[in-house]
């Protein structure tokens, strides 16, 4: 209805949102820093990959557990791909996504390449190369962030829809959880069949519903990102309350039911994701609505 005195933009004609719907996107002009970072990114992914192997080569223990960490750390170099489209076509999102990518990524090989008997120190050539991988992913946060002129051409957002940079952090991190708790999971399913923690009656429940509530989350938590991203009080309460629960469950179960070198392999990460989906959250809450683009 229309409000005497007040003069509102006309709609779009249909005919100019269908033509943005299939229009194919362009990425930007890239300048020699985007170059620079983006391969950065990829000899980073490649580095995520090097130091697996090596360190699947030279580890005193092998066991299920070891591959389901292996196998979830690889994977994490086709992240850094994702991340290298994302950076070329200017995404806003390239930071969340790649400071989230990193610090797990540092965190989870770190751990991986730290025996769990023997030596404390893994041998030189693991150590080397996690050395050179931290110093990358440190690399790829401090130009993410700090670089003016990354910053210059991170700018574009979505077509349809203006999203606040805290709550594109909070949606990455928030998507991460499932996953975060899944790995875990998956080790805690080797452990039944050898010598579990927890006595048979007690840990088969409890693991089987672990593994359950990770798949829920994988599914419930992208549904719920789309209400957050539209600005919905009631999403960014459940998101907020599932972040709680994990950054409250999650580690105590990697403890519980892994030991400590769960916990710190894998608690840890679950601790950091939520905490940023906690704060992009928080950051948001003046400005939680994604307001649609006005063409």
């Amino acid at each position: 209805m229309a409000v005497p005195g007040v003069v509102s933009d006309p709609p779009p004609p249909r005919g100019s949102l269908l033509r943005e719907l299939f229009t194919i996107e362009r990425p930007p002009p890239q300048t020699s820093a985007v170059r620079r970072l983006r391969m950065l990114v990829l000899l980073t992914a490649a580095a995520t990959v090097l130091v697996d192997l090596v360190n699947l080569e030279y580890a005193p223990e092998g066991g299920f557990g070891l591959a389901v960490r292996t196998i979830w750390a690889l994977l994490r170099a086709v992240g850094f791909l994702v991340l290298m489209r994302t950076i070329r076509y200017g995404r806003v999102i390239s930071r969340p996504f790649g400071l989230i990518l990193a610090a797990t990524t540092v965190f989870a090989v770190g751990r991986l390449v730290v025996p769990r008997s023997g030596g404390l120190v893994p041998p030189w050539q693991v150590s080397a190369g996690f050395a050179v991988l931290f110093l990358m992913c440190a690399a790829v946060i401090w130009l993410l962030f700090r670089s003016k002129a990354i910053a210059a051409h991170l700018t574009r957002v979505s077509r349809f829809r203006q999203v606040p940079v805290w709550v594109l952090t909070a949606r990455v991190a928030g998507l991460s959880l499932s996953a975060l708790l899944l790995v875990p999971c998956l080790v805690a399913i080797g452990t039944l069949f050898d010598e579990p923690r927890a006595p048979y009656p007690v840990a088969v429940p409890v693991v089987v519903g672990w593994f359950f509530a990770s798949l829920g989350l994988g599914f419930v938590v992208p549904w719920v990102m789309i209400f957050v991203i539209l600005g919905q009080r009631w999403a960014r309460w459940i998101l907020g309350l599932v972040a709680v629960a994990v950054l409250a469950l999650g580690p105590v179960v990697c403890w519980w039911l892994l030991g400590i070198d769960g916990l710190l392999r894998d608690g840890v990460p679950i601790v950091i994701a939520s905490l940023v989906t906690l704060y992009g959250l928080w950051a948001s809450r003046h400005q939680p609505r994604g307001e649609p683009v006005v063409r």
